[in-house]
């Protein structure tokens, strides 16, 4: 299997007919079926490392400020004990616990619907451990690498450039800044150039990375679908563009 990192943007992206629900869509009839995804999500940052461990995962509606027919939204797709386990093991020796609270968050639920629109493909989350540096997080995926020969999806749901403060809520559409665009194209660079080592210090990547990432949470998921590349993997980029000057919607595909 590819692993994918989607840029998954404003909740109503999974509502919505745009240019980037059929991008996911488009990808979800090109890819060989998984017998399983496993999701790293911006929207499960908490201090530890936990997999979704119950039987039918719920759908959670993490967000405020939206619709009605966006919380009636359900995605039922199911959990997967083996994955949950299979997953344990590769990290092993880290503690990796069994949640049963959590469930899908719209950083998932919100692109998989597109992707695989039945929900009958299962579903594993990953929580992202707000307390341990960008490093570790490349190093998971390069540990869950294993999974792509076993016919696991490794997604990563986030955005590469996400800043909410400059988001031009209401006042589409909105001219990209050109901070969120030099900082994409220099990300773009480093991926189609196989520098991973800058990418994991981003930090050192100057202002524009600054104002792209002002918080990590969004920004990590990327690191675990780098970790979880090979270097014979081609890198494509199947969605693009930036929504409201401050969010890109860029998806990247390895394999």
């Amino acid at each position: 299997m590819p692993t994918i990192f989607f840029g998954h943007g404003n909740p109503m992206n999974a509502l919505q007919d745009n240019d980037w629900s059929r991008g996911w869509a488009a990808i979800g009839q090109r890819l060989p079926r998984p017998r399983a995804v496993l999701a790293v999500s911006a929207h499960w940052y908490l201090p530890t490392t936990a997999v979704t461990a119950m039987a039918k995962p719920r759908t959670i509606h993490d967000f405020g400020g939206f619709p009605r027919e966006l919380f009636e939204v359900q995605y039922p797709a199911p959990g997967d004990p083996d994955l949950v386990r299979r997953v344990r093991d590769l990290l092993q020796p880290l503690d990796v616990g069994e949640d049963r609270s959590w469930g899908l968050d719209h950083g998932t639920w919100s692109v998989l619907r597109h992707v695989y629109p039945e929900a009958d493909v299962p579903v594993v989350q990953l929580s992202i451990d707000e307390s341990q540096p960008p490093g570790f997080h490349h190093g998971l995926g390069r540990l869950l690498r294993p999974l792509r020969d076993e016919g696991v999806l490794l997604l990563g749901s986030g955005d590469v450039v996400h800043n909410l403060h400059a988001y031009a809520w209401g006042r589409h559409p909105a001219e990209p800044f050109d901070w969120a665009l030099r900082f994409e194209a220099k990300a773009r660079e480093l991926m189609l150039r196989g520098d991973h080592q800058a990418l994991v210090d981003y930090e050192a990547l100057g202002r524009d990375a600054e104002l792209s990432i002002p918080t990590p949470d969004h920004y990590l998921p990327l690191l675990y679908v780098l970790g979880a590349s090979d270097e014979s993997d081609a890198v494509t980029f199947p969605v693009e563009g930036m929504d409201g000057g401050s969010i890109s919607m860029l998806s990247v595909q390895f394999g």
